[in-house]
């Protein structure tokens, strides 16, 4: 199972591959990974980034900054998003056999040297790839790995565009040469260190291709986190998903494409709108992933994140009550003090660690999120999508509370007192929230 294997009922404490401590079956669960990923800055036109930002010497510095700024707190993956593979005109090349070259020009030391980097540091590494059999693959028809085949045998006939912009061929999995190609992929990726493999593309054709990247996984003998990616991953396979990967991606990029990361508009608030029609589909090793978070840099130097701190703080709340991967975006190098507070703040990330599921009690521009923690308390989120400051009242008989409750303010780490039938959230700023826990 990709990331995390069954264990037996009768364990009680057993160490997953990679060394991930987890409880009896019954009660196991795969946490949200924690990290930064490079496609913002990658995607923005701002001089200095875009395409060619991608470099060995760039992911060393973000690896840098996240092992003294952000690790303390639980973020360890340095996600390399596309064009690893790729010359800075998205020329893509591969080895003999068909597996994915990391470009000379981008990484001259390699993959496995930068992986040991980012190991040393005690971190991990992830790589991206894309649903289908590459063309350059295809046209080169490299033999396949410990088989008699070659790469257009497993190529479906006739020749179908794969994956959500119709650039890779789709693969014939009837041929037991198509899942002998991905091991042969996944066990490179391995013999680097790679510890995390995002594809990309995904489309309702392609369930098939993460059931091949899953299994590949399981016979690498590594653990690695895979997420099932695409602008979005549709919701009529979430279900079908479920079984293989650990992660997918249920909305739009939330870059903007323009000189910031984001902005509001482009994309961030479309998560409320778009995360609820997923829920219930989710487990304890399948996570809802909501994009990169835009919270890194809005002072001096570097791409700026396009949002401002009070929506900085809403994205991880929101992000936080989802159980989502929580991974940063933008240039974490210019990471400046106030989204190291925001990012850090533990009580808002054991929400997030707490693998439960929120649900949505009332929707609109004022909206109130609730969900179960594991000792038994709650959480609740309001959040104001309106342009103007509001109050914002949860009455304890909506979100199946009642009685006189204690209340914290997890966001300020403070007690609020005693509330006996509700609570309100006053002068919520636009694009605002609040996080408590209820006792």
């Amino acid at each position: 199972m990709r990331f995390l294997r069954r264990l037996s009922l009768v364990s009680v404490l057993v160490v997953a591959l990679g060394g991930f401590p987890v409880a009896e079956a019954k009660t196991d669960f795969v946490k949200p990974f924690m990290g930064w990923s490079s496609w913002s800055v990658q995607s923005s036109s701002r001089p200095g980034y875009g395409t060619g930002w991608l470099t060995e010497t760039h992911i060393r510095d973000a690896a840098d900054a996240m092992a003294g700024k952000l690790k303390s707190a639980g973020y360890e993956y340095v996600n390399i998003d596309a064009g690893w593979n790729a010359t800075s005109a998205w020329v893509f090349h591969t080895d003999a056999q068909g597996v994915p070259d990391p470009d000379p020009s981008r990484f001259p030391s390699g993959i496995k040297a930068l992986a040991d980097y980012v190991h040393g540091k005690g971190l991990k590494l992830g790589l991206y790839s894309v649903t289908g059999l590459e063309k350059e693959v295809y046209d080169k028809n490299a033999p396949i790995a410990g088989t008699s085949c070659r790469a257009q045998d497993i190529a479906f006939r006739p020749l179908t565009p794969a994956n959500m912009w119709g650039g890779n061929w789709k693969i014939d999995y009837r041929n037991p040469c198509a899942q002998k190609y991905y091991d042969s992929i996944v066990a490179k990726f391995a013999s680097w260190g790679v510890d995390f493999i995002k594809v990309d593309g995904t489309t309702a054709d392609n369930v098939a291709d993460i059931a091949a990247w899953s299994k590949a996984i399981d016979r690498s003998g590594r653990a690695m986190w895979l997420t099932a990616s695409a602008w979005p991953v549709p919701r009529s396979i979430g279900e079908q998903l479920a079984p293989h990967a650990n992660g997918v991606r249920v909305d739009t990029d939330i870059e903007c494409y323009c000189e910031t990361v984001s902005s509001w508009d482009s994309s961030v608030k479309a998560r409320w709108t778009e995360l609820p029609n997923w829920l219930g589909v989710f487990g304890k090793n399948y996570r809802a992933d909501l994009d990169s978070m835009p919270i890194s840099n809005n002072v001096g130097n570097g791409i700026q994140d396009g949002i401002n701190d009070v929506e900085r703080q809403s994205v991880m709340t929101f992000w936080s009550m989802a159980s989502a991967p929580l991974y940063v975006g933008g240039d974490i190098y210019f990471l400046d003090d106030k989204a190291v507070s925001i990012l850090t703040n533990p009580e808002v990330i054991s929400v997030d660690r707490s693998g439960t599921y929120p649900t949505r009690v009332t929707g609109g521009d004022l909206q109130v999120w609730k969900k179960k923690l594991r000792d038994g308390s709650w959480a609740l989120a309001v959040y104001n999508l309106g342009s103007s400051a509001a109050d914002v009242t949860v009455k304890w008989g909506d979100v199946g509370l009642s009685g006189k409750r204690k209340v914290r303010d997890l966001v300020s780490r403070s007690d609020l007192g005693k509330f006996s039938g509700s609570w309100t959230a006053s002068a919520v700023p636009a694009h605002g929230s609040r996080l408590i826990q209820v006792r």
